[in-house]
């Protein structure tokens, strides 16, 4: 089970990683370690994945989500129940927060003293209508606030439209810096991770890291929606360790 965990300075009893398609049990389209139940897979499949690693990391209460590319934030609980949202929180030791991309960005975010943490999908959608702005909020009156950018498509990979560099404009002017002409007409290349570094920093956050990978063309190691279609999902974890 390989996984991609963050070059930050997150305190030590934060853990955090994004899983990749290699190991588990999933076959076809699906092969390795798919931990999406809402693609299609076999789902004894995804819940012998989904054990595989909770069994791995020693987890006993994990936040999943039905993701729905909404700014909704969400507290992880350990009921067992799968709320509508797209981000999580947590200031409770060993309750693990998840969420699954498949070329959308995770946005990991640890408070400086590791007391709460939260990870946030954040698709093009998500992103421009505020779900990390929506997620920070849960640190409110915290300093020095760690984020990590996760896996997502790259820059050279995420063709995009003039609306959706339009959005992205009228709220910040200097988003601008984060696309460039596409060799199909009237279309751009987005760089998410500038995106969302630009809109941090906006907000005041300083200490940002990751970003350096693409789940479009780095096929060995993440599904990608864009690339597959039909594919599976990586999941995103963070938690405060007992």
């Amino acid at each position: 089970m390989k996984l991609i965990r963050p070059d930050w300075q997150a305190p030590a009893h934060v853990n955090a990683f994004t899983t990749t398609r290699q190991g588990g049990c999933s076959e076809g389209v699906y092969a390795g370690l798919n931990l999406g139940d809402h693609v299609a897979d076999d789902s004894a499949k995804v819940a012998e994945n989904r054990r595989l690693l909770a069994t791995e990391h020693g987890w006993e209460a994990v936040q999943w989500l039905q993701q729905t590319h909404s700014t909704v934030v969400v507290e992880a609980s350990a009921e067992g129940r799968v709320p509508e949202a797209d981000a999580c929180w947590s200031d409770k030791a060993g309750q693990v927060c998840v969420v699954m991309t498949a070329d959308c960005l995770p946005v990991f975010i640890s408070s400086g003293d590791g007391s709460r943490v939260a990870v946030a999908h954040a698709g093009w959608r998500g992103l421009v209508d505020g779900v990390v702005e929506n997620a920070l909020q849960v640190f409110s009156g915290q300093q020095d606030l760690h984020v990590w950018l996760g896996p997502a498509i790259g820059p050279d990979a995420f063709e995009v439209g003039d609306e959706v560099r339009q959005q992205f404009c009228d709220y910040l002017a200097t988003s601008e810096t984060a696309f460039k002409p596409s060799a199909n007409s009237g279309k751009w290349l987005a760089d998410i991770y500038q995106l969302a570094r630009l809109r941090l920093r906006h907000l005041g956050i300083e200490q940002i890291s990751g970003g350096d990978h693409c789940t479009f063309t780095q096929t060995t190691d993440f599904y990608s929606y864009r690339r597959d279609g039909v594919t599976g999902r990586m999941a995103s974890a963070i938690w405060i360790a007992n």
